[in-house]
């Protein structure tokens, strides 16, 4: 699976909202028919509305608001990083970076991309650069970039610094961590505003969803395995807040970790109503746990693949990772 920013270097003033509003009526009184045509009626409509007052803000916001360089910042290894120029030539090795920089309007500064970024389509087609433990390091030397997005783990920093490579950290972990991530990354790139939007958008997609669950009439008891090692998910990780979030409660403590590995027996000892991660032949097969009440109901669901790649991926795609996984803790309430 893949701390805090030091200086504020930018100037935080944007656009006066009531110049914002002002666009969003224009454009809509221009809309065929001069109806406000993201009237709530169905959802496609609000997302729409979204998704224009998301880019009208950034693109608003842009021209009021802008880094200033050299930034000097305390990236996720606790190192105190300057970056001299906005950058131009970025190589990101996390998924959920090359995801966020993509989301945030950067996308065409990646020249570069760890074998498992594939999302937006155009980042599958950029040059791969190897993983997070197996890094091709000549292949990232030749792209030529002024700023590489590394992850805390690994030894790809020592590497490349040693090579005169510039390198960031930024490692997204927790729930909170998506958004001050996202916020870092905008200010790395110069897109601030555009990082700013893109948190709120996505805030007000996830609060959508907790209104349909929070007030579900059963939370079921719940155990997300990640791995059948078996690794699973602490309520604390960004996983594990989405799971509450979408009406399940977590049956592994906190004390464990966020991503710990567990002792099977916990689970019997625990009990859940609903597996999740695993299937109901896998799950039957584990001395014990076939008493367990999830396996005696048949309520053992194996997350279909792209939901799971979404899951695992601390970035942009959050509000839809939680919908997905909401669908299947209540998918009464999305009938």
């Amino acid at each position: 699976m893949a701390g805090s920013v030091r200086p504020d270097l930018s100037r935080k003033e944007g656009p006066p909202v009531s110049l914002l509003f002002f666009t969003v009526v224009l454009f809509a009184a221009s809309h065929p028919g001069g109806r406000f045509f993201w009237w709530p009626r169905k959802e496609t409509k609000m997302r729409t509305f979204s998704a224009l007052l998301l880019t009208l803000s950034a693109g608003l916001a842009t021209s009021a608001s802008a880094v200033r360089y050299p930034l000097t910042l305390t990236d996720d290894l606790g190192r105190k990083v300057t970056i001299k120029a906005e950058p131009q030539r970025l190589i990101s090795v996390l998924p959920s970076t090359s995801e966020t920089l993509c989301a945030i309007g950067a996308c065409n500064k990646l020249v570069g991309v760890d074998d498992y970024s594939d999302f937006p389509a155009q980042v599958a087609k950029l040059p791969k650069v190897g993983g997070l433990y197996d890094p091709n390091v000549e292949k990232i030397v030749s792209l030529k970039p002024d700023l590489v997005i590394v992850s805390k783990y690994g030894k790809l920093t020592e590497q490349l610094e040693q090579l005169g490579v510039p390198t960031v950290a930024v490692n997204p972990e927790t729930y909170a961590d998506v958004f001050s991530k996202t916020t870092l990354l905008g200010k790395i790139v110069n897109r601030e505003a555009q990082a700013k939007a893109l948190n709120i958008s996505m805030q007000r997609e996830i609060a959508r969803v907790e209104i349909l669950t929070k007030n579900a009439a059963r939370k079921p008891l719940t155990y997300f395995e990640i791995d059948p090692t078996p690794y699973s998910i602490g309520p604390n990780s960004f996983m594990g807040v989405l799971l509450t979030k979408a009406g399940a409660r977590n049956v592994i403590p906190a004390s464990l970790g966020d991503f710990p590995k567990i002792d099977p027996e916990l689970i019997v000892k625990q009990n859940p109503q609903l597996i999740l991660g695993t299937d109901l032949k896998t799950a039957s097969a584990r001395p014990g746990w076939q008493n367990v009440a999830a396996v005696k109901s048949g309520k053992v669901i194996a997350i279909p693949k792209e939901l799971n790649t979404i899951l695992g991926r601390p970035g942009p795609r959050l509000p839809q990772a939680l919908r997905g996984l909401a669908k299947i803790v209540h998918p009464e309430l999305f009938r």
